[in-house]
């Protein structure tokens, strides 16, 4: 059964783009660039503020804006959450194509069948419901930035077809023949250990040589401690000037506090935490007892050091299914992920699910 399909057609200096909004999965929006017509040098992505002042950050700061002039592909190796995509535009607003488009794509968000021609692209009539061309993500990145997350979970037949266009720097839409010139830079990124998949024959060793030129690792937050005060007090004059509210501050009691927490949702869940804050606080001073009532119970938690990230995610994922009563796609949307990936990190981590009584 399709999904409803909308035609957005945006103008904006100069640059006519128009993209396939359809709904689908798990009641996303699905966006599919269909025709980018450049006539002007208008800037995709605004100049990118990678915020972080620890020597680890600085240094990775340094060498991605040494690499941003150069054409290797770029594998960013963190956890989720750490921040990988906004380093990729990093490197993208610091390099000659910083005029030019800049197109994330996560390879884990559809099924394989749908993705091979959101990525590739399709023509006309090349499959029930094609009922016109389709750039896909590959094409509407042209002259600028393609970003892989979850570089990981790309299907073995995905990854030969991903490794032809980078070897011949053109795509075959869907239903097509005929081959199209794109000259694209990839910077992909993956919390999983590539390596280890190669051996186990799940990702193509040449794919992961032509991905693997410049890697960069970002750190997890809990290993950067420095910086967890410079991004909460970003995050916060972020939701004031949303808002256009006055800036709020920490208390030193909440700063403690922070600092202390493991954040297995790095970055990504700061930011969260910062925004509940804002909202909750009533007094211009965030207290401990603004924060998430699992940032007030720190003091009773494993430290980072007794878990393994894999235990941390476990532990996570199987809170998440028991407070959701076993529902995956419940859980599926209080982890904030689709449930093709919760499926896979079930699996892989091998978290039981009890039987429903009968």
């Amino acid at each position: 059964m399709g999904y409803p399909v909308f035609v957005l057609s945006v103008v904006f200096a100069g640059i006519r783009v128009i993209f396939r909004v359809s709904l689908g999965v798990c009641g996303k929006c699905n966006m599919n660039a269909q025709s980018i017509d450049q006539t002007s040098g208008l800037s995709f992505v605004s100049p990118v503020q990678f915020v972080g002042g620890s020597p680890v950050i600085a240094g990775l700061k340094q060498t991605a804006a040494d690499i941003a002039r150069r054409r290797s592909t770029v594998m960013i190796m963190g956890e989720t959450g750490s921040g990988k995509e906004m380093l990729a535009r990093f490197i993208h607003s610091n390099s000659s194509r910083t005029n030019k488009p800049f197109i994330p794509v996560d390879c884990s968000a559809l099924s394989d069948a749908l993705f091979e021609s959101e990525l590739f692209g399709h023509v006309k009539g090349a499959f029930t419901g094609a009922t016109r061309d389709s750039l896909g993500f590959i094409r509407a990145a042209d002259t600028g930035t393609l970003f892989l997350d979850e570089i990981a979970e790309l299907s073995l037949h995905l990854q030969a077809k991903l490794l032809r266009v980078l070897q011949e720097k053109s795509v075959v839409p869907v239903g097509d023949f005929r081959a199209r010139p794109v000259d694209i830079r990839v910077i992909s990124a993956t919390n999983q250990p590539l390596e280890t998949m190669v051996r186990d024959g799940t990702f193509r060793q040449d794919l992961f040589f032509r991905l693997n030129v410049v890697v960069l690792k970002l750190p997890p937050l809990r290993e950067r401690k420095d910086d967890i005060i410079r991004l909460s007090e970003y995050f916060l004059k972020t939701q004031a000037e949303l808002y256009g509210e006055t800036v709020k501050t920490l208390s030193p009691q909440a700063m403690s506090l922070l600092q202390e927490y493991a954040w297995p949702g790095n970055v990504r869940e700061l930011s969260n935490v910062m925004e509940h804050a804002h909202v909750i606080a009533a007094e211009q001073e965030v207290a401990v007892t603004d924060l998430p009532p699992r940032l007030q119970a720190v003091g009773g938690t494993e430290s980072p050091e007794d878990l393994s990230l894999q235990d941390m995610e476990r532990c996570t994922i199987a809170k998440a299914l028991k407070k959701m009563n076993f529902n995956k796609a419940a859980a599926a949307r209080l982890l904030g992920i689709n449930i093709q990936r919760l499926n896979r990190r079930i699996a892989r981590l091998e978290i039981r699910i009890p039987e429903p009584q009968r």
